[in-house]
């Protein structure tokens, strides 16, 4: 058994694949029995969110598996498998095991160190939970994953990591508006360009600076009209929401546009941002563009429009606020590297133990037979006789199995290690079910608490 993963993300796909592959609530039981009903998956767990759809699935066989994901997927999403394949990543085994991992601490997330995937994690596993299609596989796979989530967010800064890089763009960006004579800066008037979680974490910085106007830009006008609202209603400032036509507009007036969206291509192209400057009075300062997409939201050539300054990315990795960041990020990929060995290893020991156990038990049933045949043949050997007889021979085997047994253990823990299972298999005839049959699977408890779910992030 193998974990399957198949996923599309902010990272691989545009808004508008990862709407059409979204899956509600409500609609998550019906395509986890549909993925079920295929002989080629035991288990699996769906994660949606608005930046990700990700189905992690334990199987028998790759590309069977691969093909009931696809069709269920097509089927919901009214996409063919071309489609879907040309924004989709497919992890397998340990792989799948490692991205899990990685997004549960945040690290893949648009918003790095947000917490609220967590808690969308953990919904995808209560609810794989409730509709029995979460076995021993993803029980233990899932709160795992948990598990890591919440020892990244308590044991490194994280979280501060994508405030961090707004804070410091910001800086960066009122340093260019800074008049060198009298010291005062232009920081009046901002358009932020996406309203996801990064756009949240601009808005709130940009009022704390002191921006009295703002301008929310975003493809889907609802959204920006709600965070537009949220930000007025906490912070006192005038700001409205707009659509992604109205840009070259609201640029006009701007002193610093922040675009922060998950966007795959330029949304701010040189031809809106030519048009804003044509529209500006002037006595306007310099146009500021914050670029804190990844990938960037901006046309690079914009940079070369007189009276325009880009501050992006790669742009602020040498500031020392952007470094600890980075640092606290390095951390969180080294919990996720050493939890993921750990894992691994449980695994691999665990998948070894069915085998060893059936293999005792084929020497146990040895022994009762050959003790009977003695029985038989002997009919008149004593009882005390007997027992030590029966006693010399279960030393015997015993010993013969030990070395084996211990060896085949501490080789599982190593890659590839199943491949001396199955040896062992083989070498002393074990059935094919011999090893299941005395293995259960077990319903492992212990969720993490809310909190440590998390409240805010990949949504």
């Amino acid at each position: 058994m193998s974990v399957l993963l198949f996923g599309v993300s902010h990272r691989s796909a545009p808004v508008e694949v990862l709407e059409r592959l979204a899956v509600s609530d409500h609609d998550r039981p019906k395509l986890i029995d549909e993925l079920l009903s295929s002989r080629a998956i035991s288990e699996a767990m769906l994660v949606s969110t608005c930046n990700r759809v990700e189905i992690y699935a334990v199987v028998d066989a790759f590309h069977p598996a691969l093909e009931a994901v696809g069709s269920v997927l097509g089927d919901h999403s009214g996409m063919t498998v071309n489609e879907m394949t040309r924004h989709a990543y497919v992890r397998y085994s340990e792989a799948a095991v490692e991205h899990l991992f990685t997004v549960a601490a945040g690290l893949d997330s648009l918003v790095v160190g947000e917490q609220q995937i967590l808690g969308q994690i953990r919904n995808a596993y209560l609810s794989a939970d409730a509709n029995d299609s979460a076995g021993r596989v993803l029980h233990e796979l899932a709160q795992q994953a948990l598990r890591v989530g919440k020892r990244v967010h308590t044991e490194t800064g994280i979280d501060r990591a994508g405030a961090s890089v707004v804070s410091v763009a910001l800086h960066r960006a009122k340093s260019l508006l800074t008049d060198p004579a009298t010291g005062a800066h232009r920081l009046r008037r901002a358009v932020v360009v996406g309203a996801g979680a990064m756009g949240g974490l601009a808005t709130a910085q940009l009022a704390r600076e002191g921006v009295t106007e703002m301008v929310v830009v975003n493809r889907t006008v609802d959204k920006a009209d709600h965070l537009a609202g949220n930000i007025a209603a906490n912070h006192g400032i005038s700001v409205r929401g707009v659509g992604l036509d109205d840009l070259p507009e609201a640029m006009a007036t701007a002193d610093v546009v922040v675009t922060c969206t998950g966007a795959i291509g330029a949304v701010v192209g040189v031809g809106s941002v030519h048009s804003a400057l044509a529209a500006r009075t002037g006595d306007a300062a310099p146009l500021v563009i914050c670029d804190l997409g990844l990938p960037r939201n901006v046309d690079p050539a914009a940079a070369r429009l007189p009276g325009v300054h880009i501050v992006d990315i790669e742009g602020l990795r040498g500031d020392s606020e952007t470094q600890a960041a980075e640092n606290d990020t390095l951390a969180a990929r080294s919990i996720v590297a050493a939890e993921l060995a750990d894992y691994l290893t449980h695994q691999r020991q665990a998948e070894v133990t069915p085998t060893v156990a059936a293999l005792r038990q084929r020497a146990a049933d040895v022994v009762e037979a050959e003790i009977l045949r003695l029985e038989t043949r002997l009919p008149d050997l004593e009882g005390a006789q007997r027992d030590e007889v029966a006693k010399t021979v279960r030393r015997v085997v015993d010993k013969l199995l030990h070395a084996p047994t211990v060896r085949v253990k501490q080789l599982a823990s190593t890659p590839n290690g199943d491949h001396y299972a199955e040896a062992l298999r083989e070498l002393f005839e074990l059935k094919p079910g011999a090893a299941e049959a005395v293995s259960a699977p077990d319903h492992l408890g212990g969720l993490p608490s809310g909190d440590a779910a998390g409240d805010l992030g990949d949504r």
